[in-house]
């Protein structure tokens, strides 16, 4: 079993930046692939990152070169750096973990955050 705990979401302009922290209870973090997915108001919810527990990283299109993610096994906790932050990444962010075929898709993952609000708007 696994729990999520994300924060560091909030308000802030248009090309700023925020990073986002995923806490992970349980000995097995270092075994579970993460990932950073969003939904905003309206929308379905989509794939932003993930990173392999072996290190290699996937983004989506709309966050490529803009947003990185990165993981600290040592200390439990995947991060979601943003930056360049646009009025359309305003988003409900969550964590998961698990060890999923294919990263961009949400059922494939066990595990679940509450998510953490990120809104960008001047």
């Amino acid at each position: 079993q696994v729990q999520l705990v994300e924060s560091g979401g909030g308000l802030v302009q248009p090309g700023g930046s925020l990073r986002l922290v995923c806490a992970a209870s349980g000995r097995a973090f270092a075994s579970y692939d993460m990932a950073w997915f969003r939904q905003a108001p309206g929308k379905e919810r989509e794939f932003v990152a993930a990173i392999r527990r072996s290190g290699p990283t996937l983004y989506a299109d709309s966050v490529k070169g803009r947003f990185t993610i990165s993981r600290d096994n040592t200390k439990n906790t995947v991060y979601l750096q943003m930056n360049s932050l646009k009025p359309e990444d305003t988003a409900i962010y969550a964590c998961a973990a698990g060890s999923p075929s294919y990263l961009m898709r949400a059922r494939a993952y066990d595990y679940w955050g509450q998510g953490t609000q990120v809104t960008v708007s001047s």
